[in-house]
């Protein structure tokens, strides 16, 4: 990297994400349905309920409904310059099979529109983020039915038609290859997940990505210079021992990753995929017109979520990976957050080049941050949280994309994840804090809801101003 090439590009989208889900609150009003986090009060750890429940802090979640304007000051007093948020799909159509959608849940994603645009903020939205309609989930087992697709196709036209000359970044589905994992609250598959056999499971995985290149032919039919880009829970698996059979389990565990953007880039199904199909005895139900719909409408750039990565090992004597949705074991070398995840920043900058390597097409890392219990305490300036962990955490991580630029991998931006406080997805506290901005609500529901700077913001802040330029090489951080 010379003294003239900058370490982040001029026109490097810095900024933040939330999802609908865990930040609206405001569950059944403006005419929205419920979704299937409305019956999820633990998230995954716990089982899900019947109908929404007094102690599921997602009803209310941080209350963005009615407070985006605030939020949307905070971030831009930070100097974003992009805010990834998602629809919620049923507060656009309720039950989700509707012909015509719900008014008044689009004006309400009309009013978040004008206030980023008031600021100079780039929106980047998330079709899908764990939010499918309850109703579909339970009347046609979500993305298992094929009528999925139509649904999905219909929501995103809606979307595209409505808000396509305002939005030039989008996302379909995030994190989609969780659907192996979590297929509920993924793939609002209904079926418990002991119960749901192969075949269905990747024939929703099928489904979906069917759906996800429908929604990019019609993004480029109504508008070619909107951007569509897939969104991947990214994890590097690296051999527990230099053994070649824990070498090839850990090509084997990341390979599940791969398939899904080699679908969405490269328009088919990769071979390695087929066979696992094949060994597994499940027919996918493919038609020719699905075939070439993935081959001719392919994704823009790539995004992913990092936060973690893993081991894996052929070993009957392994330590599973705590608090990793992605299976895997424990890596010895690596420091973990308070919730099991393994802090490695150099994985960033591994997965920056492998997927640059593999598939040649812009990144945008949307997701990535550290989740904490953080304590509020007074200062100067009214009370903070004093996060110097978070702002290690992440100075660390992007001291590794700006290795990655300078290593020629074409990186769009950055959001970081929670960039203000919000209801966990995994776990649904409140305490496994993410955020710039500290929200007062607590796990028992409790809480004020105000919003107050932690000491991270100001650093987020002067970072972005910056363009990167006050990221420090630490002592002790990953080389």
């Amino acid at each position: 990297m010379t003294a003239t090439t900058p370490a982040f590009p001029d026109g490097f989208l810095w900024g933040g994400a939330t999802a609908a889900n865990q930040v609206e609150g405001a569950y059944n009003e403006g005419g929205k349905g419920l979704s299937v986090q409305d019956v999820m009060p633990g998230g995954i750890v716990r089982p899900r309920t019947q109908e929404p429940t007094p102690d599921n802090l997602k009803l209310e979640a941080i209350d963005f409904y009615h407070r985006y304007k605030e939020d949307i000051a905070l971030f831009a007093e930070m100097g974003f310059k992009v805010f990834r948020f998602s629809i919620a799909w049923s507060r656009i159509f309720p039950l989700g099979d509707e012909e015509q959608p719900n008014e008044e849940g689009l004006a309400f994603y009309d009013r978040v529109l004008d206030e980023l645009e008031r600021y100079g903020i780039e929106p980047l939205v998330t079709i899908s983020h764990y939010e499918t309609p309850l109703h579909l989930a339970r009347t046609y087992d979500g993305w298992a039915d094929r009528r999925m697709v139509g649904f999905f196709e219909r929501y995103a036209r809606t979307l595209f038609e409505r808000y396509g000359r305002r939005v030039r970044y989008w996302l379909t589905f995030n994190e989609i290859n969780s659907v192996l994992h979590e297929p509920f609250m993924s793939g609002g598959i209904n079926t418990p997940k002991e119960e749901l056999s192969e075949q269905d499971l990747y024939q929703a995985v099928h489904h979906e990505l069917v759906a996800s290149a429908a929604a990019t032919r019609i993004a480029h039919e109504i508008d070619p210079g909107i951007q569509v880009g897939c969104m991947i829970l990214a994890i590097p698996f690296y051999p527990l021992t230099p053994d070649p059979r824990d070498v090839w389990a850990a090509k084997q565990a990341e390979r599940d990753n791969y398939a899904f953007g080699d679908v969405h880039v490269r328009g088919a199904y990769p071979g390695y995929f087929l066979r696992k199909l094949a060994e597994k005895g499940v027919e996918l139900e493919v038609t020719e017109a699905d075939r070439a719909l993935l081959a001719e409408h392919t994704v823009d750039f790539v995004s992913f979520s990092y936060y973690m990565s893993s081991c894996e090992t052929v070993s009957q004597e392994r330590e599973s990976g705590g608090g990793n949705l992605m299976g895997g074991v424990v890596n010895p070398t690596l420091k973990v957050s308070e919730w099991g995840w393994a802090i490695d920043p150099l994985g960033l900058r591994t997965i920056l080049n492998d997927y640059w390597d593999r598939w040649g097409k812009p990144l945008f890392i949307v997701e990535n941050g550290l989740g904490a219990k953080d304590v509020l305490v007074a200062g100067p300036d009214g009370p903070t949280v004093k996060d110097g962990y978070r702002i290690d955490y992440m100075n660390d991580h992007l001291v590794q994309v700006r290795e990655a630029i300078a290593d020629g991998v074409q990186v769009l931006g950055y959001t970081s994840w929670g960039c203000i406080d919000l209801v966990s997805a995994s776990t649904a506290q409140m305490s496994k804090r993410y955020g710039f901005i500290y929200v007062d609500r607590h796990d028992d529901g409790t809480g004020t809801l105000e919003r107050y700077r932690k000491r991270s913001f100001y650093w987020y802040r002067d970072l972005i101003a910056s363009n990167g330029a006050t990221l420090v090489e630490r002592t002790g951080a990953q080389d």
